[in-house]
């Protein structure tokens, strides 16, 4: 579908104008949108606006990153937003200068749509830049309640004891805080480049609210290389606890072999099949070997106790 908005020379907004009307000398700048479009539709990219082919061809391919392009007579930016359920990136095209903004989408956007309404309702964004600004926004606004979210499940994690907690939990936690890493960076890095690039022409008063989302962008990164380290102390700490507890069990399995390796061999000795052994005759010498065995028990008991081996670390 394409829908398109304009502003006149009156400052009147204008909805569903035709494409051919757009060039009007009426017409001051105009907002067309390409929302899931057809084949067909997106012909119009080439047909109508004459955009560059390198431009184009992203549109219909998937980018992994956000990118900024410059052309002799327009901008084309890729913007990424996050999908709230999968923590997937979806893409938002975007053709702009002066006296118009297109943008372009495979998916619904909820962005889009919001500020679409906006500016037909309150008429006050005035210029395509402001548009922009808008768009990526409100694009970056809706990163915050998954950031939160993650943030609010690792601090509920973190109040467990380590040892009871699950390390599947931990890790699906790094995997969605690595999810929203790829998209937060990459949309700070082009902030930057859009406040920095001399080629973009961004009113002086337009420039503070784009420094504003790029404060925002930082907070988010922030907070997500936080967590990020936050999981990897967890996970050493989880790691550590384990490693302690196993060697108490080893510890302990090790000293209760060595206490009954001499007890062992008494037994074996005696188990010989010798018709001459003295000690077989005694008339007390099983009782002697008995204690003799329980002497060496606790001999070696006491011994590994004041060696410290039985306590167990707080």
């Amino acid at each position: 579908m394409i829908r398109t908005a304009a502003m006149t020379i009156d400052q009147m907004i204008l909805r569903d104008v035709p494409l051919e009307e757009l060039h009007g000398e009426h017409i001051q700048w105009y907002w067309v949108d390409f929302n899931m479009p057809t084949d067909e539709e997106t012909n119009v990219l080439n047909d109508f606006f004459n955009f560059h082919p390198l431009a184009i061809e992203d549109c219909l391919h998937f980018i992994q990153r956000p990118k900024l392009d410059y052309y002799d007579d327009h901008n084309f930016m890729i913007i990424q937003s996050v999908n709230q359920k999968t923590l997937s990136p979806e893409e938002l095209d975007i053709f702009w200068c002066s006296n118009y903004i297109v943008t372009f989408h495979r998916k619904p956007s909820v962005e889009v749509d919001t500020i679409w309404e906006r500016l037909l309702e309150t008429k006050k964004i005035k210029q395509p830049v402001n548009i922009l600004y808008h768009l990526i926004d409100k694009v970056v606004d809706h990163f915050f309640p998954s950031v939160y979210q993650i943030e609010d499940s690792l601090i509920q994690l973190e109040a467990e004891n380590a040892d009871n907690y699950k390390t599947d939990d931990l890790f699906d936690i790094r995997k969605e805080l690595l999810k929203l890493r790829r998209i937060i960076f990459p949309m700070r890095e082009l902030l930057y480049r859009v406040l920095n690039s001399e080629r973009i022409q961004i009113p002086k008063k337009n420039k503070v609210y784009f420094k504003d989302i790029y404060d925002h962008l930082i907070m988010l990164t922030e907070i997500v290389e936080s967590n990020r380290e936050l999981t990897k102390d967890m996970r050493d700490s989880y790691l550590s606890i384990n490693s302690n507890r196993m060697n108490s069990i080893m510890m302990t399995l090790t000293v209760i072999t060595t206490i009954f390796m001499p007890l062992t061999f008494i037994a074996g000795i005696y188990g010989m099949n010798f018709a001459h052994m003295p000690e077989l005759t005694w008339h007390y010498g099983y009782f002697i070997a008995l204690g003799l065995m329980g002497g060496i028990a606790l001999s070696m008991f006491a011994f590994f106790w004041r060696k410290g081996w039985f306590k167990q670390d707080d």
